[in-house]
């Protein structure tokens, strides 16, 4: 299972909206994520903006490639690029993705 974890900017004028928006995603729009591989998926917002996500997939780059062919994702992509600063692309490709230097199980006697 793979981990990943990324970052992006919310602007500072848009992190109530965007905390609301997350308040009661599109129904549709959960169900896509779930079903093209996207598990245990979180995000975490700074008051500042800084916005982090955490996935798990057995294959992130399927997992996001099978998103990206959905309709739903495209309305939610084109709805949410606004939010961001500083984003090259839709926000699902814009992303940085943070590279991993711990995990506790990797560690643990076996």
């Amino acid at each position: 299972m793979e981990r990943v974890c990324f970052q992006l900017q919310v602007k500072p004028d848009r992190l109530e909206e965007y905390k609301e928006r997350h308040a009661a995603v599109w129904p549709d729009m959960v169900q896509a994520l779930k079903e093209t591989g996207w598990n245990n998926y979180s995000l975490f917002l700074r008051p500042d903006g800084l916005l982090i996500g955490y996935v798990e997939s057995e294959d992130f780059a399927a997992a996001q490639q099978a998103m990206a062919g959905t309709d739903v994702n495209a309305r939610w992509q084109a709805e949410m690029g606004e939010f961001f600063v500083e984003l090259a692309g839709r926000p699902d490709e814009g992303f940085l993705q943070l590279e991993e230097v711990f995990h506790l199980e990797d560690q643990l006697p076996r």
